[in-house]
């Protein structure tokens, strides 16, 4: 509870959740799969737009929000596998990887349709970016505890995506996952006490293959991403 005490203890935060609803608004509204700027250029524009702390407190929110979906995405579509096929698959929070692997090809990875109308390449990397650029804010304005495990679940879901689940590896997805990795480092590192790193990322840290990264527009390789150097990297530094 370090960061209640702060919050209490270490100055006035004003905080106005008026003003948080209507960020949270306009991020929802004017960026997304259906704005017209490329997903770097909405993610870049989110992270101004959430740039004080009440922009911290959406964009922490909005991370948040999409690992809860992409979550009971996966719990509905498992209960759907189960109504089908009375196959049972088991949805764990904490690690997703052993749900992809023994069942991929039978789901939809539930970061590319989530409800809310969220999407990971533009307003989740864009909430991601301006946490990573105020981490040190972070516990002042809110628990960062759930916050960093709801983050460590995006990274579970997009990199097992990659794996299990036919998801493209373009730089629109490679950039999410830089982005994801920094930021979760930064959180960790202001924390009193952080958390042990989640199973799924100490197994992928084990890696060191490299994977190809596409442009987003075509088919055309145009680098290359070793997934467990740039972990080990970033979160053991």
């Amino acid at each position: 509870m370090g960061w209640l005490q702060r919050l209490l203890g270490g100055g006035r935060v004003e905080l106005d959740p008026a003003r948080q609803q209507e960020l949270l608004r306009d991020v929802r509204q004017s960026y997304g799969a259906h704005a017209r700027l490329r997903f770097p250029e909405q993610a870049d524009a989110i992270t101004r737009l959430l740039s004080d702390d009440d922009g911290l407190v959406v964009a922490a929110g909005i991370v948040c929000e999409a690992a809860d979906q992409a979550h009971a995405d996966l719990q509905g579509q498992a209960q759907e596998v189960f109504r089908r096929t009375g196959r049972r698959l088991l949805v764990h929070r904490r690690n997703y990887r052993p749900l992809w692997k023994e069942a991929g090809p039978a789901l939809r990875w539930p970061l590319g349709a989530l409800p809310s109308g969220l999407h990971p390449y533009a307003q989740v990397a864009g909430a991601v970016a301006a946490v990573g650029g105020r981490a040190d804010r972070l516990d002042k304005v809110t628990d960062p505890q759930p916050f960093v495990t709801r983050l460590f679940e995006v990274l579970d879901l997009t990199t097992a995506g990659w794996e299990f689940g036919r998801v493209r590896v373009d730089t629109d997805s490679a950039t999410l996952v830089e982005r994801l990795m920094g930021t979760g480092a930064r959180v960790l590192a202001t924390m009193d006490d952080p958390p042990r790193l989640p199973p799924a990322v100490r197994e992928m840290m084990r890696r060191n293959h490299r994977i190809a990264v596409y442009d987003p527009a075509g088919p055309r390789v145009v680098g290359e991403f070793n997934l467990g150097a740039r972990l080990r990297e970033t979160l053991l530094a």
